[in-house]
């Protein structure tokens, strides 16, 4: 279970990925028209879902559906493949793809586990992650939100301490006051600092 806080969104990857892609995606087609982005949403989605990934080796649609979808493109100006086609021909092939899309899907788990390894060994090469034990004395960064507008600059830049209550998740902590009040969400590890007394 992924244990994603509104101050970590990044906690809940490739849905932040795939976010990332559509919003660069809308912002290329839109230009300057920002207000026209429900407009142009199924057509940012609908390249989206036909682009071959990386991870996999094959598009979004070719794994739901079987087969490679025909472009539009390709109805206007037909190819061998849709100029040859028949309704006989197409159900039969169509049967094949459908007969064949469990072993797609494992190849492409296949390619997709070995290409998040990848990943995650260039990732954890460079990465510190900080540990903590329950029981620890920890500082919780200060936001915008938490602190006081008047201090400005002077306002502080950590809160606390605090108390680890248990742990969450991948490096996600739950806190509690020193009353032993609970905090609201978990709370990533690159938020706290451990507290010296």
């Amino acid at each position: 279970m992924i244990t994603s806080t509104p101050v970590h969104p990044q906690a809940n990857g490739q849905a932040e990925s795939s976010n990332k892609i559509i919003t660069n995606n809308l912002k290329k087609k839109l230009g300057s028209k920002k207000g026209k982005w429900a407009e142009e949403l199924p057509f940012v989605l609908w390249a989206d879902r036909t682009t071959t990934k990386n991870e996999t080796g094959q598009t979004s649609f070719s794994l739901v559906f079987g087969s490679e979808v025909v472009l539009p493109t390709k109805m206007i100006i037909p190819t061998a493949r849709i100029s040859l086609q028949n309704i006989e021909a197409n159900n039969e092939i169509l049967s094949q793809d459908i007969d064949t899309i469990d072993e797609s899907k494992d190849i492409a788990k296949i390619r997709m586990d070995a290409y998040q390894q990848k990943i995650a060994k260039s990732y954890n090469k460079n990465i510190r992650i900080r540990r903590f034990q329950v029981g620890d004395l920890v500082l919780r960064k200060a936001f915008q939100n938490t602190t006081n507008p008047t201090d400005g600059k002077l306002a502080p830049k950590w809160e606390g301490p605090y108390k680890i209550d248990s742990e969450a998740g991948k490096g996600a902590y739950r806190l509690v006051t020193m009353n032993g009040e609970p905090i609201p969400r978990a709370w990533n590890a690159i938020h706290l600092k451990i507290y010296f007394i």
